[in-house]
């Protein structure tokens, strides 16, 4: 899926989420860079377009290790125990990557290196992520809407 379709259903989780957290702020921040950073395994990236990234790339394939939840646990595992405050926020931004990347057709591998693939219909940059994507601008708009008009 392309950058804004997944920060829009970040946000989504963002929204849903910000009043059980203490730290709002630093929520809001490391969900939104967790979402961007699964493609840093990408050359074509915002993320992994960045030159001081390439040598990374030239060791992990475009949805491979990065895009598992294999991956994901063992980086959750390490902030619940150092970072604790950024653990939530980082595990719904990746997770909520990797969940909707599971629904394009090129799929990902989501217990790497198990091989087994999952793969759905969204062509990334298509009709139907275009569609997905209004969707979750929407809903974002008419949550935070019913937010701010209940705190007033």
């Amino acid at each position: 899926m392309l950058l804004k379709t997944h920060l829009a259903i970040a946000i989504l989780l963002v929204l849903i989420f910000l009043s059980s957290v203490e730290h709002k702020l630093s929520f809001v921040l490391i969900t939104l860079f967790a979402v961007i950073l699964p493609d840093i395994d990408s050359g074509f990236s915002t993320i992994g377009n960045h030159k001081i990234l390439k040598p990374l790339q030239f060791f992990v394939r475009h949805r491979g290790l990065i895009h598992s939840f294999s991956f994901l646990f063992l980086i959750i595992i390490f902030f619940a125990l150092f970072f604790p405050v950024l653990a939530l926020g980082f595990f719904l931004g990746y997770g909520c990557h990797l969940f909707a990347d599971m629904f394009t057709s090129d799929g990902i591998t989501p217990f790497y290196p198990w091989k087994k693939k999952s793969g759905g219909w969204i062509k990334t940059g298509g009709k139907t992520e275009t569609i997905v994507f209004i969707f979750f601008v929407i809903t974002d708009l008419i949550i935070f809407l019913f937010m701010i008009t209940n705190f007033v």
